[in-house]
């Protein structure tokens, strides 16, 4: 492989062609791989993101030519149970993507490698059961089952039971489920004025996000009450279903269609009708800003929602510039240590949950970028767990070095491994939103 000069200009994602016959050629992507490998072993500079690179340049390290052409391609598929699709390569690190001409996106060559092999039935049922967010979530919170649940994931011989028999690492601490399930207890209040804003529109709807749902309801609640405070109406999406994330990362590209289906018409009917869409887990939002456009570029409703869709802070800050927010912080927060997660990262819209946090008085902010290790339910698997770890071992070293009041992640999974990873600690563990609710002094 000869040396070029990568590209200068944005990186330009491609649409999916996952409908092509092609796309499932196994023969055909193990080619694609070759020619993509060789690219990343004349350059590297991807070894410290994850655990999938270090793997492909071990196979090639240990090989018999000390190239890629001494690695057997079936080895190949190593290299893909590492990667997590976090997109930080693509986005931070590679100079050889689109439109540079030699056209490397590892995170959706890794894609394809995952939806051929779903496709193969290679997918184990721990795997098909933990990206099946919604179903599980519903289950799990009906009443008494909840208290069951979380018993059992909190007690030791189940664990190892689970570790045995599902691959569910024994010492992963797992989210608790609630039975006041979010959308089934929220009060949305639609009774303000509607201010728009120059960047922005003065009325919202939430799109809850299974996590929020069915994990950690009260995210969803903090963000009401802030909306609440800033006299923006605000209403719930009629109807939701997971936004696919998650089935995405398996390979089911069918089941995302599937869910694709269930989700635009509900939130194409609001932004018809005027409303700005915030998402509070950015994995939803990264969905239906870049991951959906792009396996239905001619969806005209996905490309209308994807326009319209929001992270809260971004939102948020926005209103800000638009002279509407209310910044009558009652309580600082002190030192905070904040997370940025991959999947906010890629959105490339700045750091706009630091930048509120910053406007609160008397608090310092702490940014980490870095990846966290977890990843959705990677870090949950008993073959990546201490990888998962080994990943986040530097962010937890950083979120602990200021000895923060806080440490806080716009991803309430990654929140939760940091948390397992720092160990004993004197901070407490919020999502930014409940920092910022407390900022205003709401109860």
């Amino acid at each position: 492989m000869t040396t070029h000069e990568g590209s200068l200009e944005a990186p330009k994602r491609h649409p999916i062609d996952w409908k092509n016959l092609d796309f499932y050629d196994e023969t055909k992507l193990l080619d694609e791989a070759q020619r993509v490998f060789d690219v990343c072993h004349s350059c590297r500079r991807c070894v410290s993101l994850c655990t999938a690179f270090p793997r492909l340049f071990d196979l090639i390290d240990e090989g018999g030519t000390g190239e890629l052409d001494g690695v057997e391609k079936q080895k190949y598929w190593e290299v893909v149970d590492r990667c997590y699709l976090c997109d930080m390569c693509f986005m931070t690190k590679c100079p050889y993507v689109p439109p540079h001409p030699w056209n490397v996106d590892f995170p959706h060559l890794m894609l394809r490698a995952k939806a051929i092999k779903y496709k193969k039935g290679a997918t184990s049922f721990r795997d098909k059961m933990l990206s099946s967010t919604d179903l599980v979530g519903k289950l799990a919170t009906i009443p008494v089952v909840v208290q069951a649940v979380n018993a059992i994931n909190k007690a030791p011989y189940a664990r190892k039971l689970m570790d045995g028999m599902l691959g569910i690492h024994v010492e992963r601490e797992l989210p608790e489920y609630d039975s006041h399930r979010f959308r089934a207890h929220a009060r949305p209040n639609e009774s303000f004025v509607v201010k728009d804003g120059v960047k922005t529109k003065g009325k919202v709807a939430i799109y809850s996000t299974c996590y929020v749902n069915y994990n950690e309801p009260g995210i969803g609640h903090d963000l009401l009450k802030i909306l609440e405070h800033n006299e923006i109406p605000v209403c719930l999406v009629e109807k939701e279903a997971c936004c696919g994330m998650p089935k995405l990362e398996l390979g089911d590209l069918d089941a995302v269609e599937r869910l694709k289906n269930v989700n635009i018409p509900h939130l194409l009917k609001l932004v018809k009708e005027g409303y700005m869409i915030l998402t509070p887990t950015p994995s939803c939002t990264l969905m239906y800003k870049q991951e959906l456009p792009l396996m239905f570029p001619d969806d005209e409703g996905v490309m209308a929602v994807s326009a319209e869709i929001s992270d809260p802070f971004e939102y948020l800050m926005l209103r800000n510039r638009d002279g509407l927010l209310k910044t009558d912080f009652k309580r600082p927060l002190g030192n905070v240590s904040y997370h940025i997660p991959c999947h906010l990262r890629v959105q490339n819209i700045g750091q706009k949950t630091k930048d509120l946090l910053k406007l609160v008085p008397e608090t310092q902010v702490t940014v980490v970028e870095r990846c966290s290790g977890h990843d959705g339910t990677w870090g949950i698997k008993s073959e990546h767990f201490f990888d998962s770890m080994k990943i986040g071992k530097p962010v937890f070293k950083q979120m602990s070095a200021p000895d923060p009041d806080y440490i806080s992640s716009d991803c309430a999974i990654a929140g939760r491994h940091i948390q397992q990873g720092m160990g004993e600690s004197r901070a407490q563990k919020h999502h930014p939103l409940t920092l910022i609710r407390i900022a205003y002094g709401i109860d």
